[in-house]
């Protein structure tokens, strides 16, 4: 039997505030800052060594610190925009973020740039959240579907272009002339700073207000209790494999499961007695959002444990520079944005199955660069690996918009700050599990094995996920209201 979801209204009620074209532009102008931050500080963690003489622990916490307090916060900043206002949220977080990018591009030591970066992942779990909830509150029907659509593509298009552009800028090194040579990782923190200016005009004058009508006190006992179930997972993931997996990361991901317990208890007696909780329970009994979150599992997982191994061997296996190793991801991010547009009318000709082919699409890619690895290494470059690049830039943009869909097409626009939160969370969070559990298979392979057959393996592995994630697209319902 077909399985479907119930539309929503197509036009608002009367009253409603609209998200116009402007507005669509800013909020998804701020949904690229993150993710772009989150990937493009992978090529410029050589130069930020070299340059502040840091340690490969302090390199670490640079990426880690960001994304833990990214994950950690993401619901909490998703809650607080339902409550006190989501443009609210947005222009503050908005600014606080180019601050913070401001702070680490000018950061004078290591550490400096690690708290730095600590606050920059706050300022960006405040804003993020806000937009999906934006767009979940302020559109409807069709225009719904093409503002989901537009964010997928831009989400897909960010992560793969982080690593693009941060070669390109730390190549370029157009702050030399004030900072010395060497000095180019300060351009990929910078350049936050013209772009968030221009977001925080057009965000003053095109993003409309939007709360929920009911505001309830923040959750204090459900917030600690999230927040340390996810530092439990996240900080021996991104801490475990420098630090030599010592004894308090196993203690902390052996805590991890007894913490979303006493989670889960705690927010089921809120619900229960009549309190708005941080995650409200009743959330998950929404079939589209419960398996759209299994979805985005082996997906996330994948693709940024992708994006690691492939920029750590075309640089220190093949030798290519910054920009030739992210000018060869330039075909996947293309081909993502051109099929990500044609998503929503593909979803409105054959439904959800237009998940399960991206899946295959993207296994063929994945297969096919593993063979060029085979066949070609360590020659290795944008002509090997363009065939794989369409197919898997192909495949992740009939995936990523429409999964993103699924998860919230029946979450109330009441509700969606804490829908969006929870998502955003989850693919934060396997994000890092992506990059721990990929990333340390394809390091631990290389001493014994060599780059190129540790890159091979990986890819392989790799399209276990892939398998994953389209079997389970078969549970999906057919149509997304």
């Amino acid at each position: 039997m077909t399985e479907t979801i119930a539309p929503h209204t197509h036009r608002p009620p009367a009253g409603t505030p609209s998200l116009g074209g402007i507005g669509l532009f800013t909020v998804l102008l701020a949904a690229a800052l993150p993710l772009i931050d989150f990937f493009i500080v992978n090529v410029a963690l050589p130069t930020i060594g070299n340059d502040l003489h840091a340690s490969e622990s302090v390199l670490e916490l640079v990426v880690a610190g960001y994304g833990l307090a990214y994950a950690v916060l993401l619901v909490l900043g998703g809650r607080l925009g339902d409550l006190f206002g989501r443009r609210r949220f947005f222009l503050g977080g908005m600014a606080a973020f180019g601050l913070t990018s401001l702070a680490c591009g000018l950061a004078p030591t290591a550490w400096t740039l690690v708290v730095a970066r600590v606050a920059q992942g706050a300022a960006s779990a405040a804003m993020l959240p806000q937009v999906l909830a934006t767009i979940q509150a302020a559109t409807a029907g069709p225009r719904r579907a093409k503002a989901m659509g537009l964010y997928g593509a831009t989400a897909g298009l960010s992560m793969v272009a982080g690593q693009i552009l941060g070669g390109i800028l730390v190549a370029a090194t157009p702050l030399s002339f004030l900072f010395g040579a060497g000095t180019g990782w300060r351009s990929v923190f910078l350049v936050n700073v013209p772009v968030v200016v221009v977001g925080l005009i057009l965000a003053t004058r095109a993003v409309p207000e939007t709360r929920s009508q009911h505001p309830e006190p923040v959750d204090g006992p459900g917030t600690v209790l999230l927040t340390a179930a996810l530092l439990a997972l996240l900080a021996p993931l991104a801490e475990g494999r420098s630090a030599g997996w010592p004894l308090w990361t196993w203690l902390s991901l052996a805590a991890f499961p007894f913490l979303v317990a006493a989670f889960y208890a705690v927010e089921r007696r809120a619900d229960r007695q009549g309190r708005t909780p941080l995650v409200p329970p009743s959330l998950f009994a929404l079939t589209s959002l419960r398996r759209g979150l299994v979805m985005i599992l082996p997906f996330s997982v994948g693709f940024s444990g992708f994006m690691f191994v492939i920029a750590v061997a075309l640089q220190r296996g093949a030798g290519l520079g910054p920009v030739q190793a992210g000018l060869a991801l330039a075909p996947m991010a293309g081909v993502f944005f051109l099929v990500s547009l044609a998503g929503p009318r593909l979803v409105a000709r054959y439904g959800t199955r237009v998940v399960t082919a991206g899946a295959l699409f993207q296994g063929i890619g994945i297969g096919l660069m593993a063979l060029a690895a085979w066949r070609s290494w360590p020659d290795i470059g944008l002509v090997e690996l363009l065939p794989g690049a369409v197919f898997a830039g192909g495949g992740q943009a009939l995936q990523l918009p429409i999964i993103y869909r699924v998860v919230l097409s029946e979450v109330e626009p009441v509700r969606a700050g804490v829908g969006s939160g929870v998502m955003m969370t989850t693919q934060q969070s396997a994000l890092a599990l992506g990059v721990a559990a990929l990333g340390t298979l394809f390091l631990s392979l290389v001493p014994g094995t060599g780059m190129q057959n540790a890159l091979v393996i990986t890819l392989l592995t790799q399209l276990g996920c892939i398998a994953l994630t389209g079997l389970l697209s078969l549970r999906l319902p057919r149509t997304i209201g």
